[in-house]
Formats: structure tokens, sequence, C-alpha cells
């Protein structure tokens, strides 16, 4: 399974960005579909989570009411649209998928991962 993230950029703050998530070589079937971000010396962190079931999506506290992620399974694709973004947003973001069926937050239970996107946001 490859994953693919696009859509970084740089904005200023209150800015938009729409990152996307492609997923190839899945043979059809679904993943529960996670994005993280890293910033530059710090942890890798969890952003959301979307399954293939009836539950969530879900987001990082942080981020809450600014960031939506969706899926598109007949896409195989991703997004995680991000509104009235901060400085403390900029990082390089990350999507993930985990073989398992519901969303989790842990780094080491998501099996596959794209190569990351940079968000610069400016002050």
């Amino acid at each position: 399974v490859q994953l693919q993230a696009s859509g970084g950029g740089s904005v200023q703050a209150g800015g938009s960005l729409r990152l996307s998530c492609e997923v190839a070589g899945n043979s059809g079937r679904t993943y529960a579909l996670g994005w993280f971000r890293q910033a530059a010396g710090k942890a890798r962190e969890w952003i959301s989570c979307t399954s293939n079931g009836d539950v969530g999506p879900f987001h990082r506290n942080s981020v809450k009411g600014r960031f939506t992620i969706s899926r598109d399974d007949s896409k195989n694709s991703a997004h995680l649209q991000m509104n009235s973004l901060e400085p403390d947003d900029t990082a390089v973001y990350y999507c993930a998928a985990t073989t398992l069926v519901y969303c989790v937050v842990e780094e080491h239970k998501y099996d596959f991962w794209g190569k990351g996107t940079l968000v610069t946001v400016s002050s």
C-alpha cells in the first residue's frame, strides 16, 4: 500500500490549505486513515482520523473547528481541510493508514505512511 500526501505550501496566518492523501495498492480494501504532523524539533503528533465505519471522524483538540478530515473511498483518497491556520500549525504533515477498521491515535498502530508535505504558516 502506498500513500502520497500533497497540497502543502506557504500561507499567512488565517489562511487555508487543503491536503490530499492518495492511496494506491490497497486492492479495494479500505483502511482507517489518519493525519499526523511533525514540527521542527518536536515529536510527530496525531491530528485527525477517519475510519471506514460509522464512528468519527476525530480531530485533535487544538485543531477542532479549524481542520476537517474527509475521505472518498471511490477515489481512494482522503483530505484534510485546514482553515484559520496559525503559525503553530507549521509542520510536515503525513497521512497514514492502519489495517484496523477503527480510528487510533497511536503512531505505531499505523501500518503505512506517505511522505510528508510541508505546511508553513507565517504571522
